[in-house]
């Protein structure tokens, strides 16, 4: 009998209805409860990563500390699960298929016909059981990504079915997601879409142990009978989603509806203690009751898909917590930021974020917003391409440099204060090429950044980006006033600069949002968010004077 235990978490009816929050949710309850538990997901397209996707296809693109460019779902296992994820973590179908045309190719199949049965399933098979093999792992939950019935998804589906049958009774378990919509003009909730999911889902071979039903409306107890006798589960493994003010509060509502006893009574494991989610309670009602309110601008090019930032808003949802405030996030689109409206777009901001970003679209408005924060002395957080904008910003307005850039966006421009590191210029590929995952980074003696991170001298954080602050202009902006307080030891290279001059304002290469949880937001996002709320008061105490 296998140690790990395994949960499949698969969605019908329609895209969007959150698997990843009920995934992760489940994750916290039985990691609360004592047991070691840990989230992949498996996406159905043929990407490699989504690292080449462009944010509005797929939201952002999440990285881990090894480097790997992941689904926007990992984030949420790791802001909830407070543990780290791996490219273990996340498998598309585009990775499959290199790893078994790879395979192919070195001629292990002993000149075998490479087929989807069984070749592509058994490599699923094998990621499927990678995280589960490794010992550290008592439960395993595996979020399928897709709709059933979709073609794409009919290798994961077909697996998952081989994997049920192998690993037998009680040592793995189907989660279904499914939606029970909501008939204004009947005036009633409505099953069958739900019965004809799970019935697609029954033509493949798996019958669903637990039905998941999001809805916006209450589900009766007539409905959960109706439910369990048509999709063939029992009553209580009927659970109601029932929509929520914030994603966090989901952990909570699928322990009142019992979601964690069920899976562990089908799983044959101990449920004789009950969660411990008192930190959790506590993150709740801070985030619930805030003592302030802030508001912040977060200038960006993505800005029409919350997705494209989303742990950027989750970190500012952590830190808001721990400060006791309410942030109020303006998104404000870059290109759209002129000359003649940027004191508009600006107006009654006590923060600017900077986002990340590629390509030129936008940077200008983006220098606007930089030159905005530092010269009204509003505090300021620049992210990756926000800080190569803010150094761009200060070499044109501060040092004169009128035509400074980025080879990115100007590959001609006599400053380039932004370039490409050495090793990237003879690089033409897109995919993975860039500077991914953690890198060391030591802090300044003295400086803000040294106090925000509560006196460590050396951190680590994660990184995707191609080009770099260009050292060759190092001692030029730190005579002027713009410091180095970072640096890469092992490249030399500058991962933070800040104005001591300024009341706050900072400018990191790397992607502090990557790593705010729950249980430990980002100093970063805290630092950032103290100095908003000591700035509106500044602002208050004026106009009151």
């Amino acid at each position: 009998m296998p140690d790990t235990k395994y949960i499949f978490v698969t969605g019908g009816v329609t895209s969007s209805l959150g698997k990843g929050i009920i995934a992760a949710s489940l994750a916290k309850l039985l990691q609360a409860r004592g047991y070691k538990t840990t989230i992949q997901k498996l996406d159905p397209y043929i990407n490699v990563d989504p690292g080449t996707l462009n944010p509005y296809e797929h939201g952002e693109c999440y990285v881990t500390d090894d480097g790997a460019e992941t689904d926007l779902d990992l984030g949420h296992y790791e802001r909830f699960l407070n543990v780290n994820t791996s490219q273990a973590n996340n498998v598309t179908t585009g990775r499959i298929y290199q790893s078994v045309i790879e395979k192919e190719r070195r001629g292990e199949f002993l000149g075998k016909t490479v087929q989807v049965v069984p070749h592509i399933t058994n490599e699923i098979k094998e990621r499927v059981q990678k995280l589960g093999n490794s010992g550290e792992y008592d439960i395993v939950i595996t979020e399928i990504g897709g709709t059933v019935g979709d073609i794409e998804s009919l290798p994961y589906i077909e697996a998952v079915r081989q994997l049920l049958w192998e690993l037998g009774d009680g040592n793995a378990i189907v989660v279904h997601l499914t939606l029970i919509p909501f008939l204004s003009a009947a005036g009633e909730l409505k099953t069958k879409p739900t019965q004809h999911s799970v019935k697609t889902l029954m033509e493949s071979g798996i019958k669903a142990d637990v039905l998941v039903c999001r809805t916006e409306h209450q589900i009766t107890e007539d409905i959960k009978e109706k439910l369990a006798l048509f999709c063939n589960v029992k009553k209580e493994a009927v659970i109601q989603s029932i929509d929520a003010s914030t994603i966090y509060d989901v952990p909570v509502m699928m322990q009142d509806e019992g979601l964690d006893t069920v899976v562990l009574q089908k799983l044959h494991l101990k449920d004789d203690t009950m969660p411990d989610l008192t930190q959790w309670h506590e993150f709740l009602d801070r985030h619930k009751n805030p003592q302030h309110e802030v508001t912040v601008g977060l200038v960006g090019k993505y800005v029409e898909l919350q997705d494209s930032y989303k742990s950027i808003l989750e970190s500012f949802i952590h830190a808001g917590a721990l400060n006791e405030v309410k942030v109020n996030v303006r998104s404000i689109h870059s290109e759209h930021i002129t000359d003649e409206n940027f004191e508009q777009q600006m107006k009654g901001l006590q923060g600017i974020l900077v986002a990340p970003g590629f390509g030129e679209r936008g940077i200008e408005g983006k220098i606007k917003a930089v030159q905005f924060a530092r010269e009204r002395g509003i505090p300021f957080l620049g992210i990756c391409l926000g800080m190569q904008m803010a150094v761009i910003e200060y070499a044109r307005n501060v040092l004169g440099l009128s035509r400074a850039n980025s080879t990115e966006m100007d590959p001609e421009t006599p400053d380039p204060v932004i370039d490409l590191m050495e090793a990237q210029k003879t690089i033409t590929n897109k995919g993975g090429t860039m500077r991914l995952g953690a890198w060391g980074c030591k802090l300044k003696e003295g400086s803000l950044v040294e106090k925000v991170y509560q006196g460590k001298s050396r951190i680590s954080e994660r990184h995707r980006h191609r080009y770099e602050f260009n050292s060759k202009y190092l001692e030029q902006l730190e005579n002027a006033g713009l410091m180095a307080t970072g640096i890469n030891e092992e490249t030399g290279l500058v991962e933070i600069v800040e104005i001591p001059a300024h009341p706050w304002f900072v400018g990191v290469q790397y992607h502090p949002e990557y790593k705010s949880t729950v249980a430990s937001p980002h100093p970063l996002f805290v630092g950032f968010l103290k100095a908003v709320l000591q700035y509106k008061k500044q602002q208050s105490n004026a106009k009151v004077a």
